[in-house]
């Protein structure tokens, strides 16, 4: 066996037999931003065999206080994620088979992609990406491990075709968090702390040691010294559309995804949410300005200013991303204040 994994085997939940399963694996990695480039630099080092990552934003000077594979270089270039996560994990690991896409990790990319992957990890930043993984993974029978933080507290959640409730079930149960890092800020060590569950559950999975994946939702507050372990085996609903018993895999279908129009003349584009909700745009004015934002507003809506991008968002979600014609990065700033 390789020097490089030889403490990793001596590990007896992996060993020689677990190290060589681990280099077979195929693994998923939705987004390449703070909880991505952290679950791909540990399974690298952990020389899983192929790794794909996806994502379609580029690195950025907020990211690097907490997004471990970026430089300062990266942000002077404007590198998408994606290409600066691939450059940096080959030279960690050039035994690892890396590939990178810079793009948007729709229902359509993602059925492409899961073929013969044998675990996907989000780090994405928002549900309706979440929901479609979701819904691939109870389609191909492959299993995911959610992961999300904001300030100082995270969670993490294994799922398991067929074995556990899935997100969609979950959603019944637990008030999973909305805020986003962009309007509820966030310290590293709660980042680190996802990861370290997510990867952990993720090397069970690759050394095919299912006994000891954990069937429990796990949510922590660093800040406030506080560990939750929930055991979900009673979340499990018959009648969920993703994983139930007349499943329909709802969240692939293109009309339950966010509506996207470019406005005619004008450099805008209109947003739809999937599903209607009021936003209480007081406490949202509040937030984004403590953040450093300059933001207007009236009782019908919330004007912010993003540089070279301005937002006007509407009590019941729909916003106008101003100074921009591409539905993708214009769904990217949407999701980044509104989750």
């Amino acid at each position: 066996m390789d020097e490089r994994y030889s403490r990793q085997v001596l590990f007896p939940g992996i060993g020689k037999d677990g190290q060589a399963k681990i280099g077979e694996k195929h693994v998923l990695i939705i987004g390449a931003g703070a909880l991505g480039s952290g679950n791909a630099e540990v399974l690298t080092r952990a020389g899983v065999g192929r790794i794909t990552i996806i994502d379609r934003d580029y690195v950025e000077a907020s990211n690097l206080q907490r997004q471990q594979l970026y430089t300062e270089e990266d942000v002077a270039e404007k590198l998408p994620k994606a290409a600066a996560a691939e450059k940096r994990l080959r030279a960690i690991n050039s035994d690892v088979e890396i590939r990178a896409i810079i793009g948007d990790a729709n229902p359509e990319l993602l059925e492409e992609l899961v073929t013969g992957v044998d675990v996907m990890i989000d780090a994405t930043d928002n549900f309706e990406t979440r929901m479609a993984m979701n819904d691939v993974s109870q389609k191909y029978k492959v299993p995911w491990i959610y992961g999300a933080c904001v300030g100082s507290f995270g969670m993490s959640f294994s799922i398991i075709p067929g074995k556990t409730p899935c997100l969609n079930c979950l959603l019944r149960s637990i008030p999973l968090q909305g805020m986003t890092c962009d309007t509820g800020g966030i310290i590293s060590p709660a980042v680190q702390m996802v990861i370290a569950h997510q990867t952990a559950e993720a090397l069970k999975m690759l050394a095919e040691d299912w006994e000891a994946v954990r069937t429990s939702f796990v949510s922590f507050d660093l800040w406030r010294n506080q560990y939750t372990s929930l055991k979900m085996s009673k979340a499990k609903f018959a009648g969920c559309l993703s994983c139930g018993e007349e499943r329909t895999y709802p969240y692939l279908d293109q009309e339950n995804m966010m509506k996207t129009t470019v406005l005619c003349g004008r450099d805008t584009v209109q947003i739809r949410p999937s599903s209607a909700g009021e936003i209480s745009l007081e406490r949202l004015a509040g937030q984004l300005s403590s953040l450093g934002y300059t933001v207007k507003g009236n009782p019908y809506l919330v004007s912010v200013e993003m540089g070279p991008e301005r937002m006007v968002i509407f009590q019941d979600g729909r916003a106008l991303i101003h100074g921009t014609k591409d539905l993708t990065q214009a769904k990217s700033i949407y999701q980044r204040i509104l989750g």
